[in-house]
């Protein structure tokens, strides 16, 4: 049997609701795998471990007395560190917040809490997550586990890297332009990216209001569905969170691919990538065909115009936030971010206005796009890992931004607010991950983790480990 850091939850829920594996032991296991890899890539920035323990214990005494929550119950995880955690220093990975230690857990630590997870620490991010590299941190950069001179993704960088690498069975990522599906799709493994106001902000230090979402991180599919199960749900102390009640995510696995409606958007997604990943896309497509879905091609005529949308749309909020900080603190910010503030001075009412307006046109492009199709089929990124602090690379020849093509085929499906799922489909020459990227309509998470586990039930991407 696989090491206990390298098995799955369902795996690892089988084993401690039947008492072959206790939650301390589990726990323990972690912890030594942390204290093993973690400086190498930089992932964890604070660790909880003596809390964690006595959590396990309490798990463990829960349990011997039949009190077994679920699935998630004694499953280690990380916690972001964007997202404030009671108790326990939140940071959003910037000097500005070195000390602040929160009064209160976010809405989704405390479901996941509920659900009986166990927080391990808190994981390294992009600072105040404005960012898609993970490389500008307080703590440092967060590093690639399958090769340690490239970024991790940003800005859930802690998060990537800890899972790939055995240091969490799950942890939460953000996602304002992909960042949750950047990171998962650079160290290989598997994330989702909910509807907006399916999942709560509250407790989540903001980038932009309306385009930021919480979601799960996991090495699988089935463990993103398992740890989505409990986040979603109306949060009074999140406007934006819809009254709506859950799907059985687990049990919408079932569905399968056969006979659903995969899109194809080439002249965007596929043209502008590496030859390599489009490769590798395409094959997954052709996976998804074999296994009975309908493959069509379709088109959203401005889709290529979202990009200058969200940055509007950042710059306006994500100062707006700030400004109060970037006046009093401004050399705690480091310079990277404190650029992007800056810039945010100069983005004119006018100008966020016609960004909005234009987020409304491509909703009604994008669900005219599924009016003939069920899910779009795209690269989560057009490129893979880049060195860290390499400002560009070369596309087909081309050279191209760095940070423009991590956010290019992510971005679009934040400005629409529509559940989006990265999980690897191959690897490059060079042995760095690829990833497929699926879109559903809004709400429709359960469609989108099927087709994702079909895939991951006809190949073994998902199962590939680093090895450093």
């Amino acid at each position: 049997m696989a090491a206990l850091t390298d098995q799955s939850i369902t795996e690892l829920a089988a084993q401690i609701s039947s008492r072959k594996v206790s939650p301390v032991e589990l726990v323990k296991a972690h912890f030594a795998r942390i204290k093993e890899v973690n400086d190498k890539v930089n992932a964890y920035v604070l660790l909880t471990e003596e809390a964690a323990l006595a959590e396990a214990k309490q798990a463990e005494a829960e349990i011997m007395k039949g009190q077994y929550r679920g699935p998630l119950h004694g499953i280690p995880i990380g916690q972001k560190d964007l997202i404030e955690t009671k108790g326990v220093r939140s940071t959003a990975a910037s000097k500005v917040m070195a000390n602040h230690v929160p009064t209160r857990d976010a809405t989704v630590v405390t479901r996941w809490r509920n659900a009986g997870t166990i927080m391990l620490g808190k994981l390294n991010t992009h600072e105040w997550a404005y960012g898609p590299t993970n490389d500008s941190s307080c703590f440092g950069p967060a590093r690639n586990p399958w090769n340690t001179a490239c970024f991790s993704g940003g800005s859930s960088g802690g998060s990537g890297a800890a899972v790939a690498l055995g240091m969490a069975v799950g942890a939460t990522g953000t996602d304002t332009g992909g960042s949750i599906r950047i990171p998962s799709a650079a160290c290989g493994i598997t994330g989702l990216k909910p509807t907006y106001g399916r999942a709560p902000r509250a407790g989540i230090f903001p980038l932009c209001w309306s385009m930021d979402h919480p979601g799960p991180m996991a090495r699988s599919v089935e463990d993103c569905a398992l740890l989505l199960q409990p986040l979603v749900g109306r949060d009074p102390l999140d406007a934006a969170t819809v009254d709506r009640p859950a799907a059985d995510y687990m049990g919408a696995l079932k569905g399968g691919v056969k006979g659903k409606r995969i899109g194809v958007v080439s002249r965007h997604f596929y043209a502008k990538a590496d030859v390599e990943v489009e490769r590798a896309v395409r094959e997954a497509v052709k996976v998804l065909e074999g296994l009975g879905a309908q493959v069509e091609e379709v088109d959203i005529p401005d889709i290529d115009h979202a990009a200058t949308a969200a940055l509007i749309m950042y710059l306006s909020e994500g100062t707006a936030y700030h400004d109060d900080w970037l006046n009093e603190h401004s050399a705690l910010f480091t310079d990277q971010v404190r650029t992007f503030l800056e810039l945010g001075h100069y983005v004119l009412a006018k100008d966020y206005i016609r960004a909005q307006r234009f987020r409304t046109h491509l909703g009604q492009q994008v669900a005219d796009a599924f009016e003939r199709v069920d899910v779009l089929a795209t690269p989560t990124l057009p490129i893979t890992a880049q060195p860290i602090g390499q400002a560009t690379t070369t596309v087909r020849g081309k050279e191209v931004p760095v940070f423009g093509s991590l956010i290019a085929n992510t971005e679009p499906f934040n400005l629409t607010g529509l559940p989006t799922l990265a999980l690897p489909c191959g690897f490059s020459s060079k042995g760095l991950p690829i990833s497929l990227q699926l879109t559903g309509r809004p709400f429709e998470e359960g469609r989108v983790l099927a087709v994702g586990h079909a895939y991951q039930g006809a190949t073994d991407w998902h199962k590939k480990r680093p090895k450093l």
